[in-house]
């Protein structure tokens, strides 16, 4: 999507949440320097940001922000950003021959919009049918957090998430819905507390209705235990 223009085209592909590619836009030394260098040169932009702000770093309420900041973004809600921190998919042999759907549903995503640094947090559903290899069902969730640990869009996040299991599964048999709010929406801007985003990717036989309308009523099932 483009606008009229190309003055205002940053504001505009941020203000509107648009996203431009369905890979995480990477340059080529993205990993040049260590988690430690990049650590140090953040603790140095954060400590300028907020003295630009007029915040007084001498408090001993701030002193110590830029530093665990910069250990935060690197280490913790930035740190799907790193393939050496990429979960191991490990598939197996479906031996008990379970033929059906296969559904993880209410996984919590912990992301950030890449246009203001804001938070999204939601659930996801992951679901996929065996064509003969199964994964752990721990690494269902790790795949969808390891994605969220990147500045994002939902609707990438959405399609990475099938793209790995589907290779790591070998069949084009999964599906991804996500609903989430983001803050950039809920707190800034708009302002609307209210409303979240749903999203969607469907691989193989979740393209077709009766696949699909399967999913969508195994996500409805009130799931409680006492």
């Amino acid at each position: 999507m483009k606008s009229n223009g190309t003055l205002n085209d940053i504001d505009f592909i941020g203000d509107n949440h648009i996203g431009t590619s369905s890979d995480t836009p990477m340059r080529e030394d993205a990993f040049d320097l260590s988690d430690k260098e990049k650590i140090n040169i953040i603790i140095d932009d954060m400590k300028h940001i907020m003295e630009t702000l007029g915040l007084d770093l001498t408090d001993d309420s701030l002193s110590g922000t830029p530093k665990r900041i910069a250990k935060m973004f690197v280490n913790e809600i930035f740190s799907g950003l790193d393939p050496e921190k990429k979960p191991n998919a490990s598939s197996f042999e479906n031996k008990y021959k379970y033929g059906e759907m296969l559904v993880e549903k209410n996984i919590t995503v912990y992301s950030t919009c890449e246009h203001h640094f804001l938070p999204i947090v939601g659930r996801a559903h992951v679901a996929y049918i065996s064509n003969g290899t199964v994964v752990g069902l721990s690494k269902m969730n790790r795949i969808v957090d390891y994605y969220a640990r990147r500045p994002q869009v939902q609707e990438r996040l959405t399609i990475q998430i099938v793209r790995e299991l589907q290779a790591a599964l070998g069949t084009e048999d999964v599906a991804c819905i996500i609903d989430a709010k983001h803050l950039c929406v809920n707190s800034r801007g708009i302002k609307d507390i209210e409303s979240s985003t749903v999203t969607s990717e469907f691989g193989g036989k979740f393209k077709e209705d009766k696949t699909r309308r399967e999913l969508l009523d195994y996500i409805k099932l009130d799931t409680k235990f006492s």
